[in-house]
């Protein structure tokens, strides 16, 4: 029988395994009832994916909006179909480059920038993702659009390998970020390999693999609580009758600035997130279901 768990593990997803795969075996090893990622990482990629379990699932959206960091390693001089190593070679350069040249360039793509969506994606056209266009060889105009590059450093400089530290806005494409360096470079360029450091206030060293979970058996420890997911959202507190109004979908009336916040009772047990209106009225937005403390859960907060 599967168990009633709650929380968020916080996985190093292996090379070459899609990210659905890799949720489908924390979901096996925990035996939950149910659990969800916070945005898919391609198999070419490796690193940090949080998994959410139960009542933290409501809250996985979140972190789609989260900026991600990632480190990027990219084969100059090469050009290919897919804008990573996945893809054929279209072009062979002569790569003559330096580390100066390198920091002048990445300066032209540090803030906001635009990137055209490439065509071996998942982004949808009449209900279609683009990537079953491109294998029939057909190409569909897409529009560019705007993301921003919070920081880009370069870590190395060898062998026609540039080892990038990337920090971005959400929809950013990392292989359309190579390409566009490489071009910029005269060389050309593709995604050499690619690892996600960050989602959000989460860090691949605070990760675990699907190995090191299986191999506990205190694997619950491992889990954070729902409200990690939350924690850009100030804290509310709420007495006893307020928070039971709450969760049981009515508004309250305590003066607090406009937005959301994080809602939790008098006994310091987080029972969901809540919005403040421009009327002094307070209304739940995702609250905890049942019992609001979670009792019964096995995560310990």
């Amino acid at each position: 029988m599967r168990q009633c768990i709650d929380g968020v593990l916080l996985l190093d997803k292996p090379l070459s395994m899609s990210s659905n795969r890799a949720l489908q075996i924390a979901k096996r090893v925990y035996n939950a009832e149910k659990a969800g990622h916070t945005g898919t990482l391609d198999p070419l990629a490796s690193g940090l994916l949080p998994v959410c379990f139960g009542e933290a699932t409501k809250y996985a959206s979140m972190m789609l909006e989260a900026d991600k960091g990632y480190r990027a390693v990219l084969k100059l001089g090469q050009t290919t179909t897919t804008g990573d190593a996945e893809g054929e070679i279209l072009e062979t350069r002569e790569v003559d480059v330096d580390a100066r040249r390198v920091e002048a360039i990445l300066a032209k793509f540090r803030g906001a920038i635009r990137q055209k969506p490439p065509m071996h994606s998942a982004l949808k056209h009449k209900g279609k993702p683009l990537y079953a266009y491109a294998r029939k060889g057909v190409e569909i105009e897409r529009p560019e659009r705007v993301v921003t590059i919070r920081s880009l450093s370069m870590d190395d400089l060898s062998n026609e390998a540039l080892s990038l530290s990337v920090l971005c806005s959400k929809g950013t494409y990392v292989r359309v970020l190579a390409e566009d360096i490489g071009n910029a470079l005269g060389c050309g360029a593709h995604l050499k390999s690619l690892v996600r450091t960050a989602t959000g206030p989460f860090d691949l060293a605070d990760a675990h693999t699907l190995e090191e979970i299986e191999a506990r058996e205190d694997r619950e420890s491992l889990l954070l609580p729902c409200d990690a997911l939350l924690q850009g959202f100030e804290r509310m507190d709420f007495g006893e009758e307020d928070a039971d109004f709450l969760v049981n979908g009515r508004k309250v009336e305590i003066e607090a600035l406009p937005g959301s916040y994080r809602a939790y009772d008098a006994s310091g047990c987080f029972i969901g997130l809540v919005e403040a209106d421009n009327e002094g009225k307070i209304r739940p937005k995702r609250m905890m279901s049942g019992n609001f403390c979670l009792r019964n859960s096995p995560v310990k907060r």
